[in-house]
Parts: structure tokens; sequence; C-alpha cells
């Protein structure tokens, strides 16, 4: 595929489909936002209404993610989350399953999950991915979850608890991330296929969130869980072959090796940054529009110095956070290296703007900006999670400096 140049100006077709994403949000997420937000449980006929227009499909994300230029996943991130952050993730969470078997499963098992995972617009169905643990959060490699291999019945027995799983419990498909060889780390890591009804999976406790309540999140308990082979993500050969090249590596001083891990969640970050924007912008429009409606001592109060700059400031971090998320968009999707973890400023940048644009918003809006009676309340509420998942604004400012210091991320 020829490289495409880094460009910030969309085209025809990218234009439309924003347009038309940006019409399901204003349409059917935004008037839905704050009825799910207060009864904190999935948000089920918006995903319904979500698959009935093709917006909720692997083909949908699948053609967002080899837009060659790299701006179909961030584009369509922002113009969701504008709509409302927690029904949005909702809608997105399969996706992060998807991701998971389309990136390390065989042709077969893409063939056979995948379809699973969302169901049809007549009966949706959402996956969950289980990687993070309650003891192993920002530290992959201290993951307890084990996989072991029961050779006589070509099965694998998972043991152990999942935390923070965005549809976890409720999800027809679980991909779970297990350690096979604890020796080796973040290395020794697999992932597996848990399919429906699976004895021994169940749903632990479920989490009452300060935001993004619309998406369910939830423990995932695993009880001797048995799954077959074939529900190894990739197959036993290839992650024997990759297990010897580790256990090599680690003998030759595996330590200078770049985590692969880390590699995979520095290019999806970009991700979540546009998620950010969304939010961040979401909350900026409303903040202007309200500093151009709303008098005080005779005057709209955005001709007010002290809220003009505040506007002024907002705008500027939201352009300048979107231009750092497509920079590092583009580069994932040409294969253009991260040497200075562009992936993980993007992330830090944007959601750490998000946080405080949103707060801004309620400062302007005073004391309508802190009732339930405006949006940006939620939204300052649902902003707080970016600068937690997808790894902490600390760990993005630990993954940057390391880069720059040329020292391995483990």
């Amino acid at each position: 595929m020829a490289e495409a140049e880094f460009t910030m100006e969309l085209n025809d077709e990218q234009k439309e489909v924003r347009d038309w994403i940006h019409g399901f949000a204003a349409e059917v997420i935004r008037p839905a936002a704050a009825e799910w937000d207060e009864r904190e449980e999935t948000p089920w006929p918006v995903i319904q209404e979500a698959a009935k227009v093709g917006i909720y499909s692997l083909d949908f994300y699948a053609q967002q993610y080899f837009d060659p230029t790299g701006l179909g996943i961030p584009m369509a991130m922002e113009e969701l989350f504008w709509g409302d952050a927690g029904i949005a993730l909702s809608i997105v969470g399969t996706g992060l399953a998807a991701v998971g078997v389309l990136a390390n499963g065989t042709e077969e098992q893409i063939g056979t999950w995948i379809p699973q995972m969302y169901g049809d617009a007549n009966d949706v169905k959402v996956a969950a991915f289980c990687s993070s643990e309650p003891d192993a959060g920002s530290d992959v490699a201290s993951m307890r979850t084990r996989a072991v291999y029961d050779e006589a019945k070509d099965e694998w027995v998972l043991n152990g608890t999942k935390t923070w799983a965005t549809n976890g419990g409720i999800a027809n498909v679980h991909v779970v991330v297990a350690v096979v060889d604890a020796e080796l780390g973040s290395k020794g890591h697999a992932s597996f296929i848990v399919p429906p009804g699976t004895e021994g999976l169940a749903q632990g406790q479920k989490f009452k969130k300060h935001g993004i309540r619309a998406s369910h999140t939830a423990e995932v308990i695993l009880d001797n869980v048995r799954v077959p082979g074939s529900c190894l993500l990739g197959g036993k050969e290839k992650l024997d072959e990759r297990l010897a090249r580790a256990r090599e590596k680690a003998r030759q001083g595996g330590e200078r090796v770049k985590n692969a891990a880390m590699a995979t969640f520095e290019a999806s970050r970009p991700a979540v940054g546009a998620m950010a924007v969304g939010t961040a912008r979401a909350a900026y429009e409303v903040a202007l529009d309200y500093a151009r409606t709303r008098e005080q001592f005779g005057r709209p109060i955005i001709d007010n110095q002290g809220v003009a700059f505040q506007l002024a400031d907002m705008r500027t971090s939201i352009d300048a956070a979107r231009l750092l998320v497509w920079r590092a968009s583009w580069m994932a999707v040409n294969g253009k290296p991260f040497t200075a973890a562009e992936g993980s400023m993007s992330k830090l940048f944007a959601s750490e703007t998000a946080k405080k644009v949103t707060a801004q918003a309620i400062q302007i809006l005073g004391g309508n900006g802190y009732t339930r009676e405006y949006p940006v309340e939620r939204m300052h509420r649902d902003a707080a999670i970016y600068t937690i998942f997808e790894g902490t604004s600390e760990i993005q400012r630990l993954v940057i400096a390391r880069t720059l210091a040329g020292v391995p991320i483990r």
C-alpha cells in the first residue's frame, strides 16, 4: 500500500462519514445521554440503533481502521464521544475484543468469533476484553491469571480474576489475557477466547462509577474455566514458537528487548486521545454558546476578558490535542516508529485537556454548570477516566521519558 502523505484536510469521503456519524451522535446518542447516565445501565436500545445504521459493526470499524491516512478511527471516535462518552464507550467497547482477535487470531478464529461479538441488528451482542487485574493494571508483568494446558483433553484451564472489564460478565464472547509462562513476565502472556455459556466464568462486582456510567464495567471471575485448544488465539504452534524465542532472548539479555505489549498499547493510545478530544469539544461548544447568550451587567459574558480568554485557551488546547492525535494515528497506520513516544504524547495531552476544558466549562456556566440540568457536569465526570485508562497520565509521562532517554520500556 502506497504511503499516504500527512494532511489535516479530510477528503470528501471522510467528510461524508464524519457528518454521518455526527448526525447519529446528535440525533440518537446525545438525547439519550442523561437518561442512561442516571440509570447506569448498558443502553441496549441505542446500541441496536447503531447496529441498524451500520455504526455498530465490524465492517464499519474495519473501514475506518484501514483508512490509509490513519484518520478514520480518531475521526469516528471524536464524533461518537462528542455525543456522549458513556454511550459511545458502550458502542465501541466491543471493538477492543475484536481488535484483540484480529491482531492475534487465525483466519478461522476471526471468522468464527468476531460475528458472535456483534450479533445483528435484531439481536445485538457485546464482547469484553479482559486484561487488567486487581494487582496488575499499569504493571502488566504482575498478571496472575493463569492458563494451563491439559494435553490429554486439548483444553486450556483458566483461573484468576479480571477487573475493569468493559462489558465484563454481560458479553457474549470474552477475550482473556492470561499467563502461560510466569518466568517470561509480560512476554509469557497469551490471549484466549471464552465462548458464550462457558462454565466457570462469572461476573463479579459491577462498579458504580464517577463517570461513563452508561458503560458496563465489572470484574470477571475465572474458576477452572475450560476452553478448547482452538480458543488459544493464534494456535499452540505459534505460541510455542513465540515462547521459545522469548526464552532465547532472555538468555541473551532479553531486558533490552522492547516489550511487545507496551508497543501495542503505544499504537492504540491515539484512539483514546480522540475520545478525549470529542468530550472536550462537546463541553467547549456548550460553554461557548452559553457565553454568547448569557447576559450579566447588560452584556453577554463572552465580552468579559476573563471568560473570553478561557474560551480561547480551551479551543487552542483542543486543536493542539487533535493535531497530536492525528499525527500519531497517521504514523501508526504508515508504520512510522514512535521514536519520541508520540502515541503516549497524544493520549497524555488530549486526556489532560479534556479534564481541564470540562472544568473550565463548568466555571463559565457558573451555578448552572454544577447542576445536571446542563451536560457539562456529566462531561466533566466522564473526562476523568481519560487520564486513567489505557495507561494513566503518570505512565504516559514515564513512557515518554524512558523513550527519550533510550531506556527500555518494560
